[in-house]
């Protein structure tokens, strides 16, 4: 059994940081790749960005990209999403996902939320202007 668990939400103002970290247990961290993923009221789970087991090869969505940044220490079994530039529509439950790495990493597969098999309980993202 694999667990997760985010920490490092909280309120911000619009422009602002924080760092969400993911701390996995309970198998060989190493081999795994990771995403995050976040949801907003009232609409569905997307894919923010993803790191494979490796950490050589990063993927994010279109929204995020050139503000947030993946990645990971695996001697402290922790995956980071730093958020900067942070603006109102950030705003949502963020998920650490993981799944195992001896599989292909794409650009499709990284991203799609039905192919992590591991999920955290998430932690909250508020962005007020």
């Amino acid at each position: 059994q694999v667990q997760l668990v985010e920490s490092g939400g909280g309120l911000v103002q619009a422009g602002g940081s924080l760092r969400l970290s993911c701390a996995v247990s309970g198998r060989t961290f190493s081999v795994y790749h990771v995403g995050w993923f976040r949801q907003a009221p009232g609409k569905e789970r997307e894919f923010v960005a993803g790191i494979t087991w490796r950490g050589d090869s990063t993927y994010y969505a279109d929204s995020v990209k050139g503000r947030f940044t993946i990645s990971r220490v695996n001697a402290k079994n922790t995956v980071y999403l730093q958020m900067n530039g942070l603006k109102p529509e950030d705003m949502a439950v963020y998920y650490c996902a993981a799944k195992e790495g001896m599989y292909p990493a794409t650009v499709q597969t990284m991203g799609a939320a039905r192919t992590y098999a591991y999920w955290g309980q998430g932690t909250q993202v508020t962005v007020s202007s």
